[in-house]
């Protein structure tokens, strides 16, 4: 079990890791709403901070925003313990798997909320925030704004001119930007959903 635990540690680790990367990347070198073409028409990294739930999504108010970021904490005490006790059940690779791909995705949201507004100064459309400024962060202890980078806009164009009550208008198929934390969240749920049924059977 001793082994296990310890894969797992690392692998916590190293994604966590990989998330944090890319957002102290793009929160230091990118002003709010820059984006860069990764390929053209469908995939870009497009910089936009939120303050609330993941895909972008916002819960109003500084209340709203405490609020989440103590559920989120929650969330990840009550997941960390499930993943500890999955572990101890010697429960399947794959059903740990997905629960420590939500575990992660929840904690990389988790440290920008906690920590950002206390180490970067505030981004704006003019310039790419600092890393501890000398006048301290923009926001205090669970009040930072969750960076967001990932815009995959598939399915863009014009919906046709006759079409009822939206003809002529602009659509995107899928326009929500958000962050590798968010993706792991994703993937783990439907990881679980789709494959790890029979052992919640």
């Amino acid at each position: 079990m001793r082994k296990t635990t310890t894969k797992i540690t690392l692998l916590v680790i190293g994604l966590l890791l990989l998330d944090q990367v890319v957002k102290f990347l793009v929160k230091t070198n990118m002003t709010l709403d820059q984006s860069i073409t990764v390929f053209p028409d469908w995939f870009f990294i497009r910089f936009i901070e939120n303050k609330g739930a993941a895909f972008g999504t916002e819960i109003g108010g500084q209340y709203g925003k405490l609020i989440l970021s103590l559920f989120r904490i929650a969330a990840v005490i009550v997941l960390s313990w499930y993943v500890r006790r999955l572990i101890v059940k010697k429960a399947p690779t794959g059903v740990v798997i997905g629960f420590v791909l939500i575990l992660v995705g929840a904690l990389g949201n988790i440290v920008d909320s906690a920590f950002y507004g206390l180490i970067f100064s505030e981004s704006t459309y003019t310039s790419a925030a600092v890393l501890f400024p000398s006048g301290g962060g923009y926001a205090g202890f669970l009040h930072g704004k969750v960076v967001d980078m990932l815009y995959f806009p598939l399915f863009s164009g014009t919906y046709p001119s006759w079409f009822p009550w939206v003809g002529g208008n602009h659509f995107t198929f899928f326009s929500p930007i958000f962050n590798i934390a968010d993706s792991y969240i994703t993937v783990g749920v439907f990881y679980l959903i789709l494959f790890q049924r029979k052992y919640f059977n």
